[in-house]
């Protein structure tokens, strides 16, 4: 009987000792990056202000490279690796989700927007921007609104929801337009500048980078009523809670520090790479609000 109860009492502490090390039993993710050493983040090449190249090709810059650094900091700490190597991917609007999947990128902060069609494929973090989609158009074009490009050439960035309401629009209201569409968002606004497109349709703060770094950024405004309101996310492999929530913990500590707003300061209010030119894109209401109350829910 001593036995017995010797037995039961060690099978006891047996099972309080393996339980909290079988709660932080590394899954998913943080269990790839963990033995791997390496932790890889998606990055754009022309998403200016938000993730692209200037001046280093092997070295992204911007505001959601920064909050991607910010969680690429937060692991180093979960997963005790102070010398964990942080390696960008480039993707496009084509391959972000696909490469996401497929584990060749941990975690694609970019220019992306959180929708239910997406949710379906990855998952995304708490909100990290919110938009909305618009024109970018000459001064003197004559253009002001949507109804101004009935039959003209509109151009915009393949595999994007611009795309989509783009192509939407010219159903519904019987618009005529040509749609153009790039390959990204340099390309895009080429095609603009050129004269092969009397507008560019995409989210405003894009917009606001391509007019930045323009010959003659005077020479164009952006304009229209915006045809939908997008809350931008990093995206990160479907069903991973224990890495979502050093994602979403590591951007929720940047914005209640008050951090965000000297990230958001340095690239939509101050002169940015490559040109030194200001966005002057002064933090919305409505962005304010989403750094207030952060979610992972699409834009309403």
């Amino acid at each position: 009987m001593k036995v017995r109860t010797q037995l039961i009492g060690a099978a006891v502490i047996g099972a309080l000792v393996t339980a909290p090390a079988m709660a932080a039993e590394l899954t998913g993710t943080l269990k790839k990056i963990k033995e791997s050493g390496v932790i890889v983040l998606g990055n754009r090449d022309a998403s200016i202000p938000f993730s692209y190249l200037a001046n280093d090709p092997q070295k992204p810059i911007g505001y959601s490279v920064d909050l991607a650094n910010k969680v690429a900091e937060a692991v180093k700490k979960e997963l005790k690796m102070p010398n964990l190597q942080v390696r960008y991917n480039l993707v496009t609007s084509q391959t972000r989700i696909p490469l996401v999947q497929n584990g060749t990128v941990d975690l694609e902060c970019g220019s992306t927007t959180n929708n239910l069609e997406r949710q379906k494929q990855v998952d995304f973090s708490v909100g990290i921007f919110e938009i909305g989609t618009r024109l970018l158009t000459a001064k003197n074009s004559g253009v002001k609104d949507f109804p101004d490009l009935k039959g003209k050439n509109v151009v915009t960035t393949a595999g994007t929801t611009s795309e989509r309401l783009l192509k939407a629009m010219n159903v519904e209201k019987s618009l005529g337009m040509n749609i153009i569409s790039a390959k990204d968002h340099g390309e895009s606004f080429l095609m603009l500048e050129s004269g092969r497109a009397a507008a560019f349709m995409m989210d405003d703060a894009l917009l606001y980078g391509e007019m930045a770094k323009a010959k003659n950024p005077a020479g164009w405004v952006v304009t229209g009523k915006p045809q939908s309101f997008e809350i931008y996310g990093c995206m990160l492999r479907k069903g991973d809670p224990q890495f979502k929530k050093v994602v979403d913990d590591a951007l929720k500590a940047t914005y209640k520090s008050g951090e965000i707003n000297k990230i958001y300061a340095k690239w939509f209010e101050s002169p940015v790479p490559p040109k030194g030119l200001n966005l002057k894109f002064p933090m919305s209401d409505v962005y304010k609000k989403l750094v207030t109350n952060p979610t992972d829910k699409p834009a309403e």
